[in-house]
């Protein structure tokens, strides 16, 4: 079988520019534009912006780490490129659809492959009310924000503010605050995939707040709906024993 034609894409850092001019000296390649696989060289924040890149041809993205973290990426190395494209295993992820109302009327909508978050955009905390399917949960929550992760998403930014770790095949969401004064011992949810989360700002003018897709961020928001966008699929290539299933489930157990 004739393997798959493929092109690089690199970050901008030292290390991924060199790992790019040794697999281009080592491998054929063609545009990202003619390409049946994308390789995405760099760390996560890369793969991120390869991932909303290829969302309108839907090219199946295969990353290796250049970067720091590299919780989505394969370890690099420039053996064998071909057979480890062929061995891959795919991942599909569908993104979170951000859907915004800002203090001025204008709206605003973005896909998120990690998570939505709300922030406080000043020295005061955000007062929010929190409504899933139409039904009030939390009638007013004070806190620095809330964001809602997909399972990818759930050992990014989800992780660090204690939320919890989704496996990735489940068809769940988690819900999360970020430091809420109150409720003060509410922690969060696990809601089902096809859940719609609406946020509110109570106060927006003396509490202003921000809403971020990834890396698309809206300021002074009102309103932000968040749900799972199932007519968008991302997929990701792994090696086998770099399975994301496997590397979610031990980010459980790390001290």
């Amino acid at each position: 079988m004739k393997p798959p034609s493929f092109a690089f894409v690199a970050a901008d850092t030292d290390d991924a520019q060199q790992a790019l001019v040794s697999l281009k000296a080592r491998y054929e390649s063609v545009s990202p534009e003619e390409a049946e696989v994308v390789v995405a060289l760099g760390g996560d924040g890369f793969m991120l912006e390869t991932l909303h890149g290829s969302i309108e041809r839907g090219v199946p993205i295969y990353g290796m780490n250049c970067g720091t973290v590299g919780f989505l990426m394969n370890q690099f190395s420039d053996a064998d490129l071909p057979g480890r494209l062929a061995r891959a295993e795919s991942v599909i992820l569908n993104p979170l659809r951000m859907e915004v109302r800002c203090v001025d009327g204008k709206t605003v909508q973005a896909l998120a492959i990690n998570e939505v978050s709300l922030l406080r955009e000043s020295r005061q905390a955000g007062t929010l009310r929190i409504s899933v399917d139409g039904v009030v949960r939390i009638e007013e929550m004070v806190c620095d924000g809330i964001l809602v992760a997909t399972p990818a998403g759930s050992t990014a930014y989800n992780l660090s503010a204690h939320g919890s770790i989704i496996p990735i095949g489940a068809p769940l969401l988690a819900l999360t605050p970020i430091s809420a004064f109150r409720p003060r011992h509410w922690r969060g949810a696990l809601l089902p995939n096809s859940a719609q989360v609406e946020i509110e700002v109570l106060d927006p003018s003396k509490r202003p707040v921000s809403a971020t897709a990834d890396y698309t961020e809206v300021r002074d928001v009102v309103r932000v709906l968040v749900h799972e966008d199932r007519s968008v699929s991302l997929n990701l290539l792994f090696d086998p024993e770099h399975n994301l299933e496997k590397r979610i489930i031990q980010e459980q157990f790390l001290p």
